[in-house]
């Protein structure tokens, strides 16, 4: 298994400006000159959390996917963030993993965040998904997601000793007031998960007039910061090392105890 090195890139958006956000985030991800192998954008990186879907969605295989597509190329790493994607007559809010050989998945978020009426705009997923990428298998999930611990269980196959996955990624727009839940439950995904567990959030104000404070971070399988951005825009650029992990959960094998279900989705 080879190390992971990652950038978490926390910024501040433009309102409603795809161009704007893409030239934006280039210029970031062009300014790291070190080796990288994933690099983490925010929730809805190139609009805000916007409910504007009719107008800012785009469809399948245009702007946005096509800049995705090209920065993973150009910089050799797997690439990921969500934004507003139209598919057929629904809308979703869909992280997109951009592959360096052009390839990609895509992850359709599921918990809808109500209280913003997400849920009157977009159309939840029903499936989450696995990256597998240098050997590492990576779960990606948005925001309202991290509140729901279900969603997110690693599960552990007593047979074949197996986890679902390596690598916990939450992409988020979490606002100011709520900003310590943030924080507690990517620690506690982490530790009840055993694995490695990262948060990216934007700073700034939106344009409805929500604040941002970021509090991006990597935590590992204890639940420990290994690296974090306060309210700032600024990058992460952490190398998470897979043995450690794999000889913890080797030694401590608690999700062996965890309890067998079945999730079932509308």
């Amino acid at each position: 298994m080879s190390d992971l090195t990652i950038a978490v890139i926390q910024s501040d958006l433009h309102w409603e400006n795809i161009d704007a956000n893409l030239a934006m985030f280039e210029e970031k991800i062009w300014s790291i000159t070190e080796p990288i192998d994933v690099i983490v954008l925010p929730e809805m990186f190139n609009t805000g959390f916007s409910m504007s879907s009719k107008s800012m969605a785009e469809v399948p295989g245009l702007k946005t996917h096509k800049w995705l597509i090209q920065m993973a190329a150009q910089k050799q790493a797997l690439i990921g963030g969500s934004y507003m994607i139209k598919e057929g007559q629904d809308y979703h809010n869909r992280f997109f993993a951009a592959f360096p050989d052009g390839t990609f998945q895509v992850y359709d978020k599921r918990h809808l965040f109500t209280l913003a009426k997400e849920d009157q705009h977009f159309k939840e997923g029903s499936e989450r998904i696995i990256v597998q990428y240098k050997g590492w298998k990576i779960c990606p999930l948005v925001c309202y997601d991290l509140r729901f611990p279900v969603w997110s269980k690693n599960n552990y196959d007593r047979r074949t000793k197996e986890y679902d996955y390596d690598l916990l990624i939450y992409i988020a727009s979490w606002p100011k007031p709520r900003i310590n839940a943030w924080d507690t439950l990517l620690q506690a995904r982490a530790i009840e998960n055993q694995s490695y567990t990262i948060g990216c959030n934007r700073v700034g104000q939106d344009g409805n007039g929500y604040e941002y404070v970021g509090h991006s971070g990597i935590y590992n399988y204890l639940g420990e910061g290994l690296a974090f951005i306060d309210n700032k825009e600024d990058i992460i650029l952490h190398k998470l090392e897979k043995s450690p992990q794999d000889e913890f959960r080797s030694k401590y094998s608690f999700l062996a105890d965890s309890d067998n279900f079945t999730l079932e989705t509308n």
